[in-house]
């Protein structure tokens, strides 16, 4: 108890240190929400990384697929590697860099606002983003919930307090520079805790190859009749399985906490870096947490997954591990927890005033009002986060998994499509952007209280999102195909950032003669 007491203290101690240390890139908002546009390709990756992947990954998502498809849920973690972070990075990481700072867009609905010429668009957008933000915040504190009871037999409430509390001393003195070095220092502990559970878990089941074996011979009637199905390589059910696969790998491609992660990318050369960077971390990370909870089935003599849902799969499997690791596990969970939840809070603050209070609210707000503003929101947003995680661990309302799902499909659906098509093509119209910003928001909201009308397929919220992210990249350009075309004036001025001559070297790009 004293090791894991001293590890969390050490590990709180270094987190608020950076965020103090933090405070003189703080002192503007282009430093506060972006870091000055100046971050390099380790903490651009790992900041990425690190709000991508949380506890809701780790605990629910593991848990819950892991025990559902067996070790086929390793498809998710490979999925969020090559779309959610490789493809995202490559097809979003320069033309968001360019595109945004050439509009002077800090956020994304400022870039939206810009890009249409339509500040309600942008006000929209910031409605959509404080709505759904909100339970996808909550829901990061339900995956410590077991975890800490485990460890330390404290109470949960305690738990969320404590992290929300130092959470947000470091957001609120660094901005977004300190969320970025904490993210770096956080994802190097979760990479390297996330390998030495795995090998430990494993070798209480007697090694890899033994632990295969054992999948193979568990099976589940009211799953799949099919042998050795928790070992196979599609699993029982392949079309939920993609499902998962689009909500958590394209969904990222249209969350504004991100997207925002390329406004602040320093330069080229960090863009091509922090995609290999972030991808491998993608692998290892996510991978891992879904290969891990693909083996929950061999504890399944100690999982009553009735009486305690799927959440309880993964703190199951690791209650048997030694003191050292139950320790590295918290701060695994803890690091993955707090990386997302500063990202989530300083997007959300950011958002809601630049975009909401700032001009439509408040007239003339200077810098200084903007950033007290912003640091005052972060408090609320974590009390409001806090009181919601209280209230859902003791209600049970419902599963992590499915708070997070309801908050991806309405955000990535809703956004996804207009950011995308508003970076490549010119065509993209304003009234396209405002369907698709309804139809995923409506979709959404009735699959939360009217799931039961929905098609049985779409019941799930996980596939209820990934429908709309995929309607919305047809919705899209059909409807702007259909509509009055943008003006061509504001249209041309978006994209002259993308003409703008630069010179480079040749390791960079290949000229046309010697």
């Amino acid at each position: 108890m004293v090791l894991k007491i001293l590890m969390l203290v050490v590990f709180f101690g270094v987190m608020v240190g950076i965020g103090l240390y933090c405070r003189r890139n703080a002192t503007d908002v282009n430093g506060f929400v972006l870091g000055g546009r100046n971050v390099g390709p380790w903490l651009t990756a790992f900041a990425y990384g690190t709000s991508y992947f949380s506890a809701v990954i780790f605990v629910g998502y593991a848990g819950q697929f892991g025990w559902k498809y067996g070790i086929a849920s390793t498809w998710v973690g490979i999925g969020n590697a090559l779309i959610g972070s490789l493809l995202a990075w490559g097809f979003l990481g320069r033309r968001t860099r360019i595109m945004t700072q050439h509009l002077s867009s800090a956020t994304m609905p400022e870039f939206f606002g810009k890009r249409f010429a339509s500040p309600r668009l942008k006000v929209a957008a910031s409605v959509i983003i404080f709505i759904f933000l909100i339970p996808y915040t909550a829901s990061l504190y339900n995956g410590l919930s077991r975890l800490f009871g485990m460890a330390f037999n404290i109470d949960y409430s305690v738990c969320v307090v404590v992290m929300a509390v130092l959470t947000g001393v470091y957001v609120i003195a660094g901005g977004y520079m300190a969320t970025a070095i904490n993210d770096f220092i956080q994802g190097i502990i979760m990479v390297f805790g996330i390998v030495a559970i795995i090998a430990a878990v494993l070798k209480s089941q007697g090694g890899f190859l033994a632990a295969l074996e054992g999948l193979s011979k568990v099976s589940d009637p009211a799953v799949s009749a099919m042998p050795g199905v928790f070992n196979s390589f599609f699993g029982p059910d392949p079309l939920n399985l993609l499902g998962v696969v689009i909500l958590t790998s394209l969904g990222t491609w249209g969350l504004p906490q991100m997207v925002q992660k390329f406004y602040a990318i320093k330069n080229e050369s960090q863009v091509s870096k922090g995609m290999i960077i972030s991808t491998v971390f993608a692998f290892i990370v996510a991978g891992g947490c879904y290969f891990l909870g693909g083996f929950g089935r061999l504890f399944s003599d100690r999982i009553d997954i009735v009486a305690n849902g799927p959440d309880s799969v993964v703190p199951t499997m690791l209650s048997g591990l030694p003191d050292v690791l139950i320790a590295v596990v918290v701060i695994l969970v803890l690091s993955a927890s707090m990386s997302t939840l500063s990202s989530l809070v300083l997007t959300s603050s950011s958002t809601l005033t630049l975009d909401l209070i700032r001009d439509h609210i408040v007239k003339d707000m200077d810098e200084k009002k903007q950033l007290s503003v912003m640091r005052a929101l972060i408090v609320v947003f974590i009390a409001i986060s806090v009181v919601l995680a209280i209230i859902q661990y003791r209600s049970s309302v419902t599963f992590i998994a499915q708070l997070m799902g309801v908050s991806w499909g309405a955000l990535a659906g809703a956004f996804l499509a207009p950011f995308l098509y508003g970076l490549y093509w010119k065509r993209t119209s304003t009234f396209a952007c405002w369907v698709s910003f309804g139809f995923s928001t409506v979709v959404m909201l009735l699959n939360i209280f009217v799931r039961s009308s929905f098609p049985k397929l779409l019941q799930s919220p996980i596939n209820a999102g990934a429908f709309c992210m995929l309607a919305g990249l047809v919705i899209v350009p059909v409807l702007s195909l259909f509509t009055p075309a943008p003006d061509k004036t504001l249209v041309d001025n978006a994209f002259s950032c993308y003409d703008r001559k630069v010179t480079v070297r040749q390791s960079e790009a290949l000229g046309d003669s010697e």
